[in-house]
């Protein structure tokens, strides 16, 4: 398999170089291991897994003579880490003891396919010695070779009339992916998928999870497709789905924890503003292609026949574009939707923030071309944030890079990589 130079690779190598621990999360098949294998042929580094049989029984079955006999002369990097949960405090005993010998930088980079607010013990082992980074699937840029971060993009950019030509939008979706669809064409995408599920709840749900309804999980996933950009209403779901509160809360959580899914949380600042805001979250799958699948549906056809539905899968794109985009930049990025509760269904699909209060908006629009009306929801969300809005944009399919007011552009998709 070829491999695709990936946006994280420089904040990885910086970060692993810098920290004593790092610990690189992301969906399974995103290319974390390619990524960290990648990463040692350029730094001196000792490599294994825990999807091995023989490494995880032997760290199982004697945890301390296992990381007692890791080289303290190199990176060591972990792959599936969430495997072994009893090697979690002798990693934290061996960070600080070198640490104490004024050795603390670049012991470990540890891979796994579960967030690492899903693996407590872990996270709370190594706080303060380990940072935490998410690789996503394929990009945009990154399937297009291209270096372009368009949120830092975005920030720097002052904005100017450009053309560009027309997207084949269904193809840029299809190959925003997973790294073994997007680069084995003639792969049974449908095979590849279901496989890809079943690994998840055969062995995520039951093995970290102890869930004991693994189809369950899937039925949860199924019902959350059709809400995809909307106001998640707890209660509906539950009552589509039969589960009461806790089991419901449990099996989100670890559609979140494995990467299946995320959530979006309302922008809000009661306490400087006269206006109150939606608290509801929204939902979004951190492959659209995954999203598609569980949906029975052909992005193709739906593009054709069904452009209600393909706003959805569209909205879905450009919020795994956002999130691949932030997670390679330095310093903190909040992401939320703003939507206030009295203003006419005038909401902005995404707000991005700076720690500093920097803000730029995003909204998704399925159109070739925009009049007015299209910019009336994020001109709300502009003046309403004031000072502290540096930049919004409404982001279709069309071909012309062109100001409509003050900070607001209209931004053809193919920004996302040109």
């Amino acid at each position: 398999m070829a491999y695709i130079r990936r946006i994280l690779a420089k904040k990885l190598e910086n970060t692993t170089k810098t920290f004593s621990a790092t610990y690189l999360s992301g969906a399974r098949q995103c290319g974390k291991s390619t990524l960290v294998r990648h990463l040692l042929s350029l730094d001196d580094a000792h490599y294994l897994t825990f999807d091995t049989t023989t490494v995880r029984t032997m760290a199982k079955k004697d945890p301390e003579a296992f990381i007692a006999s890791l080289p303290t002369d190199k990176l060591n990097i972990i792959d599936e880490v969430q495997r072994v949960p009893a090697v979690n405090v002798l990693l934290k005993k061996a960070v600080d003891e070198r640490r104490f010998e004024g050795q603390g930088k670049a012991l470990f980079l540890l891979t796994g396919s579960a967030n690492i607010f899903g693996v407590p013990k872990l996270a709370k082992a190594m706080v303060g010695r380990m940072a935490v980074l998410t690789l996503h699937p394929f990009s945009a840029a990154e399937i297009h070779n291209s270096d372009v971060n368009f949120i830092e993009k975005l920030w720097k950019d002052t904005g100017s009339f450009k053309n560009y030509e027309r997207a084949d939008l269904t193809s840029i979706i299809k190959n925003a992916t997973f790294p073994e669809i997007a680069l084995h064409k003639d792969i049974d995408q449908s095979v590849w998928m279901d496989s890809y599920i079943d690994t998840i709840l055969d062995r995520d749900a039951a093995e970290f999870a102890k869930i004991r309804k693994p189809e369950l999980v899937y039925q949860l996933l199924v019902s959350l497709c059709s809400r995809v950009g909307s106001l998640m209403n707890n209660d509906n779901i539950m009552k589509e789905t039969g589960f009461n509160q806790i089991t419901y809360e449990k099996y989100k959580s670890f559609c979140n924890a494995t990467f299946l899914t995320f959530e979006i949380q309302p922008w809000s600042r009661p306490n400087k503003l006269n206006k109150r805001f939606v608290k509801s979250k929204k939902i979004y799958f951190t492959d659209t292609n995954l999203l598609c699948f569980l949906m029975r549906c052909d992005i193709s056809e739906v593009y054709a026949k069904d452009p209600s539905l393909m706003g959805h899968l569209f909205e879905n794109f450009i919020a795994t574009e956002i999130m691949k985009s932030i997670s390679a930049l330095p310093g903190k990025f909040h992401v939320s939707h703003f939507n206030p509760v009295r203003g006419d269904g005038k909401e902005t699909d995404f707000v991005i923030e700076k720690d500093n209060g920097e803000t730029i908006a995003i909204e998704v629009k399925l159109d070739s071309s925009l009049n007015e009306n299209d910019f009336k929801n994020i001109t709300l969300c502009r003046d309403t944030i004031g000072s502290k809005f540096k930049k919004g944009i409404v982001l279709y399919t069309g071909e012309v890079m062109a100001p409509f007011s003050d900070k607001l552009w209209a931004v053809p998709v193919n920004y996302l990589w040109e």
